[in-house]
């Protein structure tokens, strides 16, 4: 199998290239290797900001199918040069993106389950940098296994739409975001996948939506609680009651070009890993440098399987078994990136003085983060079902 590219991608990588080492300069270059999952909350002002020079640049959106002229405000790309472009944007170390939920996830929603009209009214302020979202999927008894879903939708007939009553959790971006998508139960009385809707919900409804900052051990606020109080829905992606089809499909997004994006940082990790280990001498203990091995070829394994499925919905077992792969890798490389320092690893770089914060360096940052890679976006007991029951085809776990 053939998993190199060709020319035009090649012309496409310098394009891209040059114009971020063109623009992140000045005020932007303050947002380098900022943010990302753990560290959502560094440089959200400069973070906006790049979004929207992002989508002045046209690069917000690539390969999009449009209507019409074949766009909704942003450039066409093929899906080797839509991979082209995430590789230099995460090599470059750019700022994590504000706008990844509504580019990444919602948008391609749209374009697969919504209609005509919401694709012209929510796409393009997405790719102009403009509109920023975020996701309400999770519930304090909806996690990993999202159809227990209970925030509930009913009709609003003085409004049109929704109105929307419950709580959702580890949402990533709420106190930053315009809208939410919430999967909602819109029939009472139904259980697990049926009677769900995909909603679209504006942010700002002061009374009737509250996000709560999650407050973590480190002093930093991550993820948020959402209550929604009768909050208004402005739109149903997909039809009322075909919110879990909408949902699942939203979901296998997350394993596409996004698990090619990260596994360059993945990469950078390894490296950082590697030449820490040379350093202590850790790679003289044979173990410890067959283990330093694996992780290479287990990464470069997970690269070619991603390029192998990309684009394909042929094989329904394909993001879970991506999921499984990176979420085990990563978690095993932040053990490593401790036990190579030994006892040392165990202690940070902390102010004694009183009353200061207790820091961690970035390898114990690393080895605490991992720990939840197999839980969150779905766990790895609940991808092995999946895998189990609708690839495999056996019986299904008893509820």
């Amino acid at each position: 199998m053939d998993f190199t590219f060709g020319p035009d991608d090649a012309a496409f990588r310098e394009e891209a290239r040059s114009w971020l080492e063109a623009h992140l300069v000045d005020a932007y270059a303050a947002g380098i290797g900022t943010g990302g999952p753990g560290s959502e909350h560094e440089g959200i002002a400069v973070r906006r900001a790049w979004e929207r020079e992002l989508g002045r640049g046209g690069w917000i959106g690539l390969g999009w199918e449009g209507e019409g002229d074949g766009t909704y405000g942003n450039r066409t790309a093929t899906l080797t040069q839509q991979v082209v472009w995430a590789e230099e944007y995460a090599r470059l170390r750019a700022p994590a993106r504000v706008g990844h939920i509504g580019e990444n996830l919602l948008a391609p929603t749209l374009i697969a389950h919504g209609s005509p009209e919401q694709r012209r009214r929510f796409l393009p302020p997405i790719a102009r940098g403009e509109a920023l979202w975020c996701q309400g999927y999770s519930e304090p008894g909806a996690g990993s296994d999202l159809a227990g879903v209970r925030t509930a939708a009913v009709r609003d007939p003085e409004r049109g739409g929704y109105r929307v009553t419950g709580q959702k959790i580890w949402t990533s971006l709420a106190r930053e975001a315009d809208w939410c998508f919430v999967l909602a139960r819109t029939e009472p009385g139904s259980r697990r996948h049926h009677g769900l809707s995909f909603l679209l919900v504006p942010m700002d409804q002061p009374g009737r939506i509250e996000v709560r900052p999650i407050r973590q051990m480190s002093g930093t606020s991550e993820f948020n609680e959402v209550f929604l109080d009768g909050a208004h829905a402005a739109e149903v992606v997909g039809g009322e009651g075909n919110g879990w089809a909408v949902a699942m499909g939203l979901l296998a997004l997350e394993r596409g070009v996004s698990t090619l994006v990260q596994q360059i940082g993945f990469a950078a990790e390894l490296d950082r890993v590697v030449r820490a280990a040379v350093d202590s001498g850790a790679t003289d203990d044979p173990v410890l440098r067959e283990r330093l091995v694996r992780q290479w070829a287990e990464l470069r394994t997970m690269r070619w399987n991603a390029l192998r499925t990309l684009g394909t919905t042929a094989d329904p077992g394909a993001p879970s078994v991506a999921k499984l792969l990176w979420g085990g890798w990563h978690k095993r490389l932040g053990e490593l990136a401790v036990q190579i320092r030994g006892a040392a690893g165990a202690v940070g770089p902390h102010d004694w003085s009183p009353g200061a914060p207790y820091e961690i360096d970035e390898a114990q940052r690393l080895f605490l983060f991992t720990r939840s890679d197999t839980i969150y976006g779905g766990s790895d007991e609940i991808q092995r079902n999946i895998i189990a029951e609708r690839v495999l085809g056996l019986p299904r776990e008893p509820r």
